[in-house]
């Protein structure tokens, strides 16, 4: 089972300016406590083929920087990030998904893109949440092991959230692609099923919970 480790700090940077420290002494800090504060992301998590990581928490706690941290542990060759997916002007949505015909309409209901006028419809012209599951399509579409996808769901309403975490989880069973997921909503828990549950909070270390644990 591999493990992939995160350490990553951030330290505090930043000029003494007059407001700056007069709010110190508002709060009775010296420069030299304050340059000690630093904001710090340690993470140890085990990944299988096909899991879904799920990282969780409140916004600023650090959700993206974990993502990040752990993508960069994957080779170039074998990731996808939802985030670089570009969208294409000159051609309809089902014409971006190679191979046959069903194949590429399953992939598409996967993402949740099952309207005829959508699919007909060129990426660049759809709507925020409709861009956000067509670049989710062609995720699943590229044949790569990772895929990454910050925010996930967070654009679409909750239903469709919760029918695409059921679907995801599904897909990454049956393919064995892993998902390194993020964001703020709990509520498609149920629906996603993670494997791994990532929670990161504004302060403390980091929980990491592994289901059936």
């Amino acid at each position: 089972m591999p493990t992939y480790s995160v350490s990553k700090v951030f330290p505090w940077q930043v000029t003494i300016s007059d407001k700056v420290a007069a709010v110190m002494r508002l709060f009775g800090l010296t420069a030299e406590q304050v340059s000690k504060k630093s904001v710090s992301h340690n993470c140890t998590v085990r990944i299988n083929d096909g899991d879904i990581v799920y990282i969780t928490g409140p916004s600023g706690s650090g959700k993206s920087v974990l993502l990040r941290e752990l993508e960069k542990s994957v080779p170039d060759e074998s990731k996808i990030n939802l985030n670089e997916i570009a969208l294409a002007e000159d051609r309809a949505v089902i014409d971006c998904i190679e191979g046959e015909l069903l194949g590429g309409l399953k992939l598409l209901s996967t993402a949740g893109l099952n309207d005829c006028l959508c699919i007909l419809n060129r990426p660049v012209n759809l709507s925020d949440g409709q861009k956000w599951r067509f670049r989710l399509a062609m995720a699943i579409a590229s044949g790569k092991k990772f895929i990454f996808a910050d925010e996930f769901c967070s654009e679409l309403d909750r239903v469709s959230a919760a029918v695409i975490a059921y679907n995801i989880g599904r897909f990454a069973k049956r393919e064995g692609v892993t998902f390194i997921l993020a964001a703020s909503q709990d509520d498609i828990l149920i629906d996603l099923a993670p494997d791994v549950l990532i929670t990161k909070d504004l302060a403390g270390p980091t929980e990491v919970v592994y289901k059936g644990h």
